[in-house]
């Protein structure tokens, strides 16, 4: 069996497991997830917590897989309705920024006409400052995927440094070309 699978998720106060058919719902403070159950796997929810079970041959190694996969994935959940999940976006470059305008994200980065993003369901954005872009939501997959598609827009470029990074993500630079005689 995984190792990951076998040890139990914490369930704090204010947050509820619910397990149906074959599909776990967690509801809490920041939101409600749900996730669908493969067959190779039960969970059992008691006494402020839950426990990931194999069913059938747990020799396979697809099966430990998908052991530890929802295990991990009960937990995510399970944090991110609890506390929420976060991503931090910096701009670099002059006269470049960002503005949330409701559900929606508009980026001037250099095109030439400002690039506007969708929020989905679940997801908040704010920019305390032009240059800054926060990300909020209760799934994890979502906040990372939606920071990685803005990042998408304008990635940080090695000469200049110009683009749209994580904070504090580390950009090589390379040197320029050098004019000898």
């Amino acid at each position: 069996m995984s190792r990951i699978g076998k040890q139990p998720v914490a369930i704090p106060a204010g947050v509820t497991v619910t397990k149906t058919d074959r599909k776990v719902t967690v509801k809490g403070p920041k939101g409600e997830l749900s996730l669908d159950l493969r067959p190779e796997v039960d969970v059992s929810v008691d006494k402020g917590q839950a426990q990931v079970a194999v069913k059938g041959d747990a020799s396979q190694r697809e099966v430990r897989a998908f052991h530890g996969m929802t295990r991990a994935l009960l937990n995510n959940m399970v944090l991110g309705v609890a506390k929420g999940y976060e991503k931090k976006l910096e701009i670099q470059g002059v006269g470049w920024n960002a503005a949330a305008q409701g559900n929606k994200l508009v980026l001037n980065i250099g095109y030439n006409r400002p690039v506007t993003i969708e929020m989905p369901k679940g997801v908040t954005v704010a920019t305390p400052v032009p240059t800054s872009i926060i990300i909020f939501g209760a799934d994890k997959h979502m906040v990372g995927h939606l920071a990685a598609s803005i990042r998408k827009r304008r990635p940080p470029e090695p000469y200049k440094g110009k683009g749209i990074r994580y904070e504090g993500e580390a950009v090589k630079r390379k040197a320029g070309k050098s004019f000898g005689a």
